[in-house]
């Protein structure tokens, strides 16, 4: 049954919210952890680490924020085509995180190492991970939506010719 509130037909759908919502949530704390790291664990005075913790901190907190940017409209292409960049690139950063530290605490990384799993590193862990299955997540299910027969941005029209929420996106 159509309903009259207008805003239900411009918000994404809950699945991607949420994904694009935790994913943005999980950056933050990498974003977060790098920063710690950076400035109060001093890595800012190790030569090549210190500017690669500096250069996470700004994209994970750059793209986290984005993310967390309600989208009222995601119809256009442009638009989809933007988010589907960020929530990839958060997925990359994060991955690079994730594989670095991993590296970091077997064998020097750009003559650093790593010693131990404090609760730093296994907070940056567990995030990495949650941001690149949501993200991952996200990006997949955007795509499906986008490329649904019989729908337009994930949206079908009813027998009465009003947009009603797809199958799919419940």
């Amino acid at each position: 049954m159509p309903t009259s509130d207008s805003s239900s037909h411009t918000a994404l759908p809950p699945l991607l919210t949420v994904t694009r919502t935790l994913g943005g949530l999980a950056l933050l704390v990498i974003g977060g952890v790098h920063f710690q790291q950076y400035q109060y664990e001093f890595y800012s005075s190790i030569p090549t680490i210190g500017p690669l913790f500096l250069a996470a901190f700004v994209a994970a907190t750059s793209l986290g924020l984005f993310l967390l940017v309600p989208i009222r409209r995601p119809t256009g292409r442009l638009r989809k085509l933007v988010d589907e960049v960020a929530a990839l690139s958060g997925v990359g950063l994060a991955t690079g995180a994730f594989v670095g530290l991993l590296i970091s605490e077997h064998t020097p990384l750009f003559g650093f190492m790593e010693h131990g799993y404090r609760f730093a590193i296994v907070l940056a862990l567990v995030s990495e991970a949650v941001a690149i299955a949501l993200l991952t997540l996200f990006v997949v299910r955007a795509r499906h939506l986008s490329s649904t027969p019989g729908t337009a941005s994930g949206r079908e029209l009813s027998g009465a010719g009003q947009p009603r929420v797809a199958e799919s996106e419940r």
